[in-house]
């Protein structure tokens, strides 16, 4: 993988002047991300080279045309793993493996007609979730969480209400019992951030999945799971595939709604465009979510996609097998298509957040997390009318994941009120 050989996003040559390529880890992408991505694209342009854990290397694309290009390409722009150039040189022990990994036997790992007919069983069992019912069961889950703290006057957002709920909504729906989401949580948090227990809770996931998996194919019931195990036959899939594919389902369901939730909260307790929101405006709410996912987008960065033949891509020169990273949130914020980025984006829908192409989340799927969110942060405001931060926004940190953008904590107060049927 030749990081000199390249040209900059004009097309003018920057071979042996080219910054030294950037870390994907560090202080700046949880801090600063949008003042970090206007300085990647002055000094390295739309694609940008850049090194994961270990000093292996990749390109993330920043500009919204040229992500458009890789994800509306699937023949040059792979999900085939296997094409990797840089395989020899990745640790058994690397912390990414969990994200990126030699074989994917996951929906996410496969390509052409496969992925159309694994796809398509997904979409049939997310569509067989009633919009209506769902937001009863979230209500009731939120409701639950918030008798823990409404007695307190004072809470963490996200340890105490965002992070389990998507994980208690979504261990419901495949099936689970509820006692499990907490160690579904944990497992989830540590593969996602990247860091040194990612092995050891990819395992604890596949582990309960499996026996998930066994019990529903034993014992059928009205989930999700259920729905795809009677539906698999018909679209030649196999319970492996199943069991790989309802990790991945539970992975993207849960971390990037928590993050949606608590980051739709961060900007509602912080920005004055979105104080009514607060106070009975529920309007707001839809526009602060938006908003999250043009500006603060649960999903920064995914991986990935192999190139399978040399090619150029927003001026640099792409070997066969080097893994392109999205990047989701820089695309967003491209000036080219963000020309007013102070202005709110309104019903404006057209980001990456939910990725873009044959690798897009299903409808069915964004329409359950939005309702998982949206229904979420309601109760709240409902049962808590004055929220209120515990400490100055720029006291708020983020999680170290390199994927991910969703805070450590949100700390609030308010007055104190009794639980339900107190």
């Amino acid at each position: 993988m030749d990081f000199a050989t390249s040209e900059n996003g004009d097309g003018h040559s920057v071979s042996g002047s080219t910054p030294a390529p950037v870390p994907l880890f560090g202080a700046r992408f949880r801090a600063e991300p949008a003042a970090l991505y206007r300085e990647l694209r002055r000094d390295h342009g739309e694609v940008v080279p850049v090194l994961l854990d270990g000093d292996v290397p990749a390109w993330l694309v920043l500009g919204y045309r040229e992500l458009h290009q890789v994800t509306s390409d699937p023949e040059l722009f792979s999900r085939d793993s296997a094409l990797w150039n840089q395989w020899p040189r990745v640790p058994a022990d690397w912390p990414l493996l969990p994200v990126i990994s030699p074989e994917q036997p996951s929906v996410l790992g496969t390509v052409g007609e496969r992925h159309r007919q694994r796809a398509a069983l997904i979409e049939e069992a997310w569509e067989a979730v009633d919009p209506l019912e769902l937001r009863g069961h979230v209500e009731r889950f939120a409701d639950e969480l918030i008798d823990v703290v409404c007695g307190v006057g004072a809470a963490d957002l996200v340890g105490q209400f965002a992070a389990p709920l998507p994980a208690r909504v979504l261990a419901f729906l495949f099936g689970f019992r509820e006692e499990h989401a907490p160690g579904l949580v944990a497992a989830l948090n540590d593969i996602l951030d990247g860091q040194d227990r990612a092995m050891a809770a990819e395992e604890y996931l596949r582990t309960a999945m499996t026996r998930l998996v066994a019990e529903r194919r034993q014992r059928p019931g009205d989930d999700v799971v259920s729905r795809l195990l009677a539906n698999a036959r018909a679209y030649e899939v196999t319970v492996e595939e199943v069991t790989h594919d309802v990790m991945v389902m539970l992975a993207v369901g849960h971390q990037p709604t928590a993050d949606w939730i608590g980051n739709s909260l961060r900007l509602m307790l912080t920005d004055d465009r979105f104080a009514a929101s607060l106070f009975g405006g529920r309007s707001s709410v839809a526009e602060a979510m938006n908003e999250v996912l043009w500006e603060d987008a649960p999903i920064q960065n995914a991986a990935g996609r192999w190139t399978t033949r040399d090619t150029r891509l927003g001026g640099r020169v792409l070997r066969a097998g080097d893994l392109v990273l999205l990047g989701l949130q820089g695309a967003n914020s491209d000036p080219r298509v963000r020309t007013h980025g102070s202005a709110l984006t309104g019903g404006n829908n057209a980001h990456f957040s939910f990725g873009h192409g044959d690798h897009r989340c299903p409808f069915p799927a964004q329409e359950s997390a939005e309702v998982i969110a949206r229904t979420g942060i309601e109760v709240l405001l409902d049962r808590l009318p004055d929220l209120d931060l515990a400490v100055p926004a720029d006291a708020l940190t983020r999680r170290p994941s390199p994927w991910l953008r969703g805070l450590v904590g949100l700390p609030v107060r308010f007055s104190p009120g009794a639980a339900r049927g107190a």
